[in-house]
């Protein structure tokens, strides 16, 4: 069912047959809201039953079952409404649902910003300790941060949600390119209580339309070197910092000039504004990894890719500018450009589902209904 008042996206960027997650306003219909509260109560506590709290978290955490959840339950099949609106569904099933003691924090717009104080305050109800509440508490700020600031793709995050129990967690969020009337949503890999490392492999997936041509992805295995280099340079004096920033300023090529490693000049703009409030705060702190440098008021996207730069041009520390985004659900295109949908994946979840629906205590027209909506997306 489509979301009122929905804006479609550019018909020029995607085939007939495909997937996306164009841009949408507007909300679910109260009646259809209320059948995926009932359905989804339903099918979560089977899955929790008959494979378990870790392979909930897994499930939740992998984009092609979010993705596929969200369509048995009868919301758009294309919609970036299905991250919120699913999400919504969740918090409130689970939330208010004292025989799962799994909970959910954040959410759209206000509801993000309140995810520390609702991590807090639903931790109670699962007797989370004080230790596990921090690094929760931690993890999402981080987690925010990450695919805000970190990872530059041309997307802004405006739905952060982070769904934990006494022994796992994980985080959903989405972001948005107003310009292009597109989403994106990002999932992490679920994990149990320990603080995020960005050395590490951090997402379960990533949903897109398309690749980017370039992004900075400053969290990427290919940027350990920018990332220690970074580090160094902070633990530098500002005003070394500015010299460097003059250097790579100064060099105002024309166009199509090569730059002194041999690439093209325009593929490096400098940000016009750095925070040096932020700078100076790092030279003072002396930050002992890069999860520290992000987490710092006011190191924002301009700051940490000038830092890049830096890190590239001057020290040839280069960053990582291929777009990470694992999945795309698009299959009409030529070749299936961008990227074609894991397909395996996406038999095995249906198949997962629809096992998972025949064990419910759902009628057989309700079943049948149910399966029905799953088959729908069959490739």
């Amino acid at each position: 069912m489509r979301v009122n008042n929905a804006i479609t996206s550019a018909a020029t960027s995607a085939t007939a047959s495909s997937i996306t997650l164009p841009l949408h306003y507007g909300k679910a219909p109260f009646w259809l809201l209320d059948r995926m509260k009932k359905l989804s109560k339903i099918i979560i506590s089977l899955i929790i039953d008959e494979f378990g709290e870790e392979e909930f978290f897994r499930r939740i955490s992998d984009p092609i079952f979010f993705q596929s959840f969200s369509n048995v339950l009868g919301f758009d099949w294309n919609s970036s409404g299905t991250t919120t609106v699913l999400t919504g569904v969740l918090k409130s099933v689970l939330n208010d649902n004292e025989d799962i003691e799994i909970k959910v924090a954040g959410g759209k717009g206000r509801q993000a910003m309140k995810t520390l104080q609702q991590i807090e305050t639903l931790a109670d109800g699962i007797e989370l300790g004080e230790e596990e509440i921090k690094i929760l508490q931690t993890n999402s700020r981080l987690a925010a941060r990450i695919d805000n600031n970190a990872l530059q793709d041309g997307y802004n995050i405006y739905h952060h949600a982070i769904i934990f129990s006494e022994r796992y967690w994980t985080v959903v969020q989405q972001g948005m390119n107003t310009y292009e009337r597109m989403a994106r949503r990002y999932h992490l890999k679920p994990e149990r209580f320990r603080l995020i490392k960005i050395k590490e492999k951090i997402h379960s997936g990533i949903v897109a339309e398309r690749k980017e041509n370039e992004v900075c992805n400053l969290v990427s295995e290919k940027s350990n070197e920018s990332r220690k280099v970074i580090l160094d340079i902070l633990k530098s004096s500002p005003s070394s910092i500015k010299r460097d920033l003059e250097f790579i300023s100064v060099k105002k090529l024309p166009k199509g000039q090569m730059t002194i490693d041999g690439r093209i000049a325009d593929s490096y703009s400098v940000p016009r504004r750095l925070n040096w409030d932020a700078i100076e705060k790092a030279y003072e702190l002396q930050p002992e990894n890069f999860e520290g440098i992000i987490m710092l008021e006011g190191m924002g996207k301009g700051t940490l890719r000038a830092l890049a730069l830096i890190a590239d041009l001057v020290y040839n520390a280069e960053y990582d500018r291929q777009d990470p985004a694992k999945y795309s659900f698009a299959l009409g295109g030529k070749d299936g450009v961008p990227f074609p949908v894991d397909r395996r994946a996406y038999d095995e979840t249906i198949e997962f589902l629809s096992n998972v629906i025949e064990q419910t205590s759902l009628d057989k027209f309700e079943k049948e209904k149910l399966v029905g909506n799953l088959r729908k997306y069959e490739f």
